[in-house]
C-alpha cells in the first residue's frame, strides 16, 4: 500500500483522499524555531515504499516545505515518489513579456525537477494548468502528467444551467477552451471582447453571442480577486442575460474577494474545486465546492 504524505496546508485534501481507501497516511513532525525556521522529521518508515507527496506551490514557504519533504523522502529510501500539486503557483508567469522578466513558472519547474530520483523515478501530477506548455518546463527524468478537472466542471455547469444555457468566459483568450467544453455539453459558447487602455485598465466592447434571456455560466480556470469575472458578468447582464453563475477550477478568492463577488449581486452561485487551500477556509452557501480527490485518487492507487 502506498504512503501518502502532505504539506500542512493540504491536510484537508489528504484526509479526503485517504477516506477513499487504499492509501496509508504518512506522519511528519513539524516544529518552528524562534527565528521562524522550520524543522521537519519524517516519522513513518519509507524504505522500499511507494510514496505520494501532496502539496501546492501556493507560496514560497509552501513550495520549500514541499521540496524539503520530497528530498527527505528520497533520501530515506522510498522506492518511488509521486508528487501531487493540485495548484501550481506562478502558472500565469509562464513567459517573459518584458526584458528581464523572471519566468517563475519555469524556475519552479526546475526546482522540482532537481529533487533526486527514487529508484523507480519521480512523477509529478498537475491540474488544469494555465497553459498547456507548462509540463515541458520540467527537466531531467521527472515525469509530469497534466490532469484535467473537466468532469467536475461539467457537473457544476449542469447543476447550475441544466441542459440549456450559455457557457461563457471572461475574455477571448480562453474562448477556444470554453468553445471545446461547450461543444462537449452541446450548449452555446460566448465570450467578451476587451480593449486594453493601460496597465490593468480594460473595458468590454462587445459580446460574440446572443445571451438575452439565457442562463449564463462563466468558466475561468482561476479566480483571484474576481475583477475580470465581475466585469464580464456585468457585460452579459447588460446584454440581457438571465441568471449568471461562475465555475472555476482554482478558487483563490484573495482579499475577501468571494464576499465582494457575492455582494455584487451579479451571480446566483459560484462553484470551485478544492485545489487551493483557501477554499478549505471558506464556509458560505454561495460557494459550491467539488473535491479534486476524485480526480487524483484513481491514478494514485492503480
Amino acid at each position: 500500500m502506498k504512503l501518502l504524505f502532505n504539506t500542512q496546508k493540504y491536510q484537508y485534501l489528504a484526509d479526503k483522499i485517504l477516506a477513499m481507501g487504499d492509501l496509508e497516511a504518512g506522519q511528519v513532525q513539524v516544529e518552528y524555531f524562534p527565528d521562524g525556521e522550520r524543522y521537519q522529521r519524517i516519522l513513518t518508515e519509507v524504505v522500499g515504499h511507494d510514496v505520494v507527496l501532496l502539496g501546492g506551490t501556493v507560496s514560497d514557504s509552501d513550495t520549500l516545505e514541499f521540496y524539503d519533504l520530497a528530498c527527505a523522502i528520497e533520501k530515506q529510501g522510498a522506492s518511488s515518489l509521486i508528487m501531487v500539486v493540485p495548484y501550481y503557483g506562478y502558472s500565469t508567469m509562464e513567459r517573459a513579456v518584458h526584458k528581464g522578466d523572471v519566468v517563475t513558472a519555469k524556475t519552479r519547474a526546475r526546482l522540482l525537477s532537481s529533487i533526486p530520483n527514487t529508484g523507480k523515478g519521480n512523477h509529478i501530477f498537475l491540474l488544469d494548468l494555465h497553459t498547456e506548455g507548462l509540463p515541458h518546463y520540467f527537466e531531467g527524468d521527472i515525469q509530469p502528467t497534466h490532469f484535467y478537472a473537466k468532469q467536475l466542471v461539467i457537473e457544476a455547469c449542469r447543476a447550475f444551467g441544466g441542459s440549456d444555457f450559455t457557457l461563457a468566459c471572461t475574455d477571448a483568450g480562453r474562448a477556444k477552451w470554453v468553445e471545446s467544453l461547450a461543444n462537449d455539453m452541446g450548449v452555446q459558447p460566448a465570450f467578451v471582447f476587451k480593449k486594453r487602455h493601460s496597465g490593468d485598465s480594460t473595458s468590454i466592447t462587445g459580446i460574440n453571442a446572443d445571451v438575452a434571456g439565457k442562463v449564463v455560466v462563466i468558466y475561468d480556470d482561476m479566480i483571484r480577486t474576481g475583477g475580470s469575472l465581475m466585469k464580464a458578468a456585468e457585460a452579459y447582464k447588460h446584454a440581457g442575460a438571465g441568471d449568471v453563475y461562475a465555475v472555476t477550477t482554482h478558487g483563490l478568492f484573495t482579499n475577501n474577494s468571494l464576499e465582494k463577488i457575492k455582494n455584487s449581486g451579479l451571480f446566483k452561485k459560484i462553484a470551485t474545486t478544492d485545489s487551493h487551500y483557501n477554499v478549505s477556509l471558506l464556509q458560505d452557501d454561495f460557494l459550491v465546492v467539488k473535491t479534486v480527490a476524485r480526480i487524483f485518487h484513481p491514478a494514485l492507487v492503480q
